[in-house]
């Protein structure tokens, strides 16, 4: 019987590095991309997916993500006696989204360590792991694109692009054959190669679909640098095992809203696609003398 995906988990252990000072006390994951944090993001597209349960791998400081998608009752409470009843709608369907659950992360040690920490939510169903300062604007919700895949292959699916010159190092590549339009039989991947050694211009991006072996994987992964465990090893123990992986080409524009240049450059985009904001911020920018 073929299966389908019904459950998501959104590694949000992370320090935040990169964002400091601003991640000091408030996580990467809530900031605000335009009106709405970035976890909400990616949380709402795996539920036009189709996803029904969802677990967040938190960390420490990182409490304010299970608030923002818990009931407010005294914020829910004003609301309603300002009679602000659009406000209302928007915060209550926050928490009515999808069933919600959390663990902990206890040491930041990878990405792969991180998803290792859903093994017992996924049991023995598949499921997708989506990284929230990936960004995809798509008309398709870019999840939904990847299930159609793994619903005709039943096998796993990483999201990839296309990326041009040197910055290709700054991500995983593929090395791998394209079996229809847009999507690829994965041979092998390395990880941030050397602009000369990538084995092509597809680079993985922060959306998987993974089936349960994925955890036998990581157990059998050594730690790399900085003691970490890299999800791309497993991935790469898998394939040598002689394991199916497929990737797909995401139709839509992705956003590293985990860099503070794309974070501004994806708060542009967002509002300018925004009835009340668009054209306003429009005019602004004619304005500016560069």
């Amino acid at each position: 019987m073929n299966q389908t995906i019904r459950k998501a988990i959104f590694p949000a252990a992370g320090l935040g590095t990169r964002f400091l000072p601003a991640t000091k006390a408030s996580p990467k994951e809530m900031l605000p991309l335009v009106d709405k944090p970035l976890i909400q993001y990616a949380v709402e597209e795996a539920v036009a997916s189709g996803v029904e349960s969802i677990l967040i791998i938190t960390g420490r400081d990182k409490v304010s993500i299970e608030n923002h998608f818990d009931i407010s009752f005294e914020l829910e409470t004003i609301l309603k006696e300002k009679g602000k009843d659009d406000v209302f709608k928007q915060v209550r369907a926050i928490s009515d989204m999808a069933k919600i659950s959390y663990t902990r992360q206890s040491q930041a040690l990878g990405l792969g360590h991180a998803i290792y920490q859903a093994k017992d939510f996924a049991g023995n169903d598949p499921f997708a792991a989506l990284l929230a300062d990936d960004v995809v604007d798509a008309e398709t919700p870019a999840l939904a694109q990847m299930i159609e895949v793994f619903e005709r292959y039943q096998a796993p699916v990483i999201a990839t692009m296309q990326v041009e010159g040197e910055a290709i190092s700054r991500f995983g590549v593929i090395d791998a054959d394209e079996v229809e339009p847009g999507v690829f039989k994965i041979n092998d991947m390395v990880e941030k190669p050397a602009f000369a050694d990538a084995p092509s211009d597809l680079a993985i991006i922060g959306r998987y679909i993974f089936t349960p072996e994925i955890f036998s994987a990581i157990e059998r992964t050594k730690p790399g640098a900085g003691g970490e465990i890299q999800i791309t090893d497993a991935m790469r123990l898998m394939l040598k095992e002689g394991r199916p992986f497929y990737a797909f080409r995401l139709e839509g524009t992705r956003h590293d809203a985990g860099d503070k240049l794309g974070f501004l450059i994806a708060n542009i985009e967002f509002a300018l696609k925004r009835e009340d904001l668009g054209e306003p911020l429009r005019e602004y920018l004619r304005g500016l003398q560069l």
